[in-house]
């Protein structure tokens, strides 16, 4: 792809983002805040799924292996 293509593409995302979010009505100061929460908020989000999911995930797959008859883990 030509570099100017990703960098329009990239500037069309944030314009787009900008009226989603209606941040673009925002001060400058107040747009850095917006921002600085959105990131935090995505942090913490994709954190959370990195740390927990997984066991939730494992933990899933032992219970409806035992009731779908699967043997259990002592017995193996």
């Amino acid at each position: 792809m030509d570099i100017k293509r990703v960098k329009d593409y990239i500037y069309w995302l944030y314009y787009q983002y900008l009226l989603i979010t209606c941040s673009y009505v925002l001060e400058p100061w107040e747009q850095s805040m917006f921002h600085t929460i959105i990131v935090t908020v995505f942090a913490m989000v994709v954190y959370t799924a990195y740390v927990f999911v997984p066991i939730h995930v494992r933990l899933a797959f032992e219970f409806f292996s035992q009731i779908f008859g699967g043997q259990p883990e002592g017995t193996v």
